[in-house]
């Protein structure tokens, strides 16, 4: 039996789990026989942690549509970096990936989807920041990214920085923090559900660049066949962290706690070489906030 250093509970206090058996959608489906056994853990009676572990099932919010983050594959499937840092938490909480519905959270949707309890927490390139900590609260952050530009190959307006981008249009996805800090530099912006769908408008010359977090626009340039660049000047801090219920602070503490033994012992670099170390060097990883 594990028990994980914030939680101190007593044997008196504890829900246990004997048999995990959860329910996915048809995008989670996974060969139960390829999975390992998932090792029992005990949670302190009351909290979040042991309602999914009695349940053995969890509801995970996460992106769709951004390669080597959270894509879904041919077979409906989410792949991706913050899909494989949300299995850990899972397998953690004593669920096995057979026990994970994936539910898609689009930049606009993610804090009334943890408020509504929709879904259990979200793993979306979600940048922490103190306007969404007034209705959420963040483990985290697991990643630090930053706000870059991707224009079309060759970059023929010569942008090299948002300064650049005044008075020329551009895009980006509603509700996310690249709207806002993107606002600061034109008012020419179309804003749209999905970072996929700008690049039609990039190619086209409907608008000059796509801007987003740097990561997220190194797989759309990866995945483009050479259509797109990215700048490669990134212009601001983007700390991506899980959301999950304001003031859930047992639950926050256990996600952190997760995400420190997963970067001492190798599984976080482990996710990152799996996906988007595939095209990107592997960073450092962040000090988790202790708020």
């Amino acid at each position: 039996m594990r028990l994980h250093k914030s939680l101190m509970i007593s044997a008196m206090a504890t829900v246990g789990v004997l048999g995990l058996v959860g329910c996915t959608d048809s995008g989670a489906s996974t060969d139960d026989s390829a999975e390992p056994t998932q090792e029992a853990v005990e949670f302190e009676a009351g909290t979040t942690m042991a309602r999914l572990n009695e349940a053995g099932a969890v509801t995970i919010g996460t992106k769709f549509d951004q390669p080597l983050f959270g894509q879904v594959d041919a077979s409906g499937a989410p792949q991706g970096f913050d899909v494989e840092i949300a299995k850990i938490i899972a397998s953690e909480l004593g669920i096995p990936e057979s026990g994970i519905t994936w539910t898609e959270t689009v930049s606009a949707n993610r804090e009334p989807f943890i408020q509504s309890g929709e879904v259990d927490f979200v793993v979306a390139t979600y940048t922490i920041n103190d306007k969404r900590k007034e209705v959420i609260s963040f483990a985290g952050p697991y990643y630090n990214a930053g706000q870059d530009i991707l224009v079309l190959a060759g970059n023929p307006e010569g942008i090299e920085g948002p300064e650049d981008l005044a008075g020329k249009p551009v895009c980006t996805v509603a509700g996310s923090t690249s709207e806002a800090n993107i606002a600061e530099y034109t008012d020419q912006i179309t804003s749209l559900a999905g970072y996929a769908d700008c690049l039609p408008l990039v190619s086209s010359g409907q608008v000059v660049a796509l801007t987003t977090d740097n990561v997220i626009l190194a797989g759309l340039a990866d995945g483009s066949g050479g259509e797109f660049e990215v700048v490669g000047n990134p212009f601001t801090e983007e700390p991506y962290g899980i959301g999950l219920k304001l003031e859930d602070t047992e639950f926050r503490m256990f996600i952190n706690d997760v995400l420190e033994e997963a970067f001492e012992d190798g599984r976080w670099e482990a996710a990152w070489e799996k996906t988007a170390g595939t095209v990107l060097p592997l960073p450092e990883p962040p000090t988790v906030d202790r708020y």
